[in-house]
């Protein structure tokens, strides 16, 4: 609710990493690893903005961000296919008002 985002271990309760205010305060709505990528992670904000976070290349904080225009966005998922190199990554977009929007994510972001 805070913006915080930590990343664990599965055998540990104590965060390998934690980013606070990773989102300028705003909450986490979502947050999806790519599926073609898996040093990089997206994160979708209460205001409509979605953060690009590349680990290799730079792992204190996202890498992109880029707003929504048409705001209220409700959720994200990313599609993809991990067992393909051709490095296409989708991000679907869904509104409140029901509207879906399916975007491409550049190559540096989705090639493994």
């Amino acid at each position: 609710s805070d913006g915080s985002i930590r990343l664990h271990q599965m055998t540990s309760e104590h965060p390998l990493m934690q980013w606070n205010d990773s989102t300028n305060g705003q909450p986490v709505i979502a947050l999806q690893w790519a599926l073609t990528r898996p040093a990089v992670f997206f994160v979708l904000d209460a205001s409509s903005n979605i953060y690009i976070w590349d680990l290799l290349e730079n792992d204190l904080l996202p890498v992109a961000k880029q707003p929504i225009p048409s705001g209220n966005v409700v959720t994200m998922a990313l599609l993809g296919e991990p067992e393909k190199t051709n490095g296409l990554l989708g991000i679907v977009l869904a509104t409140n008002s029901g509207q879906i929007d399916v975007q491409y994510v550049k190559k540096k972001w989705a090639s493994p």
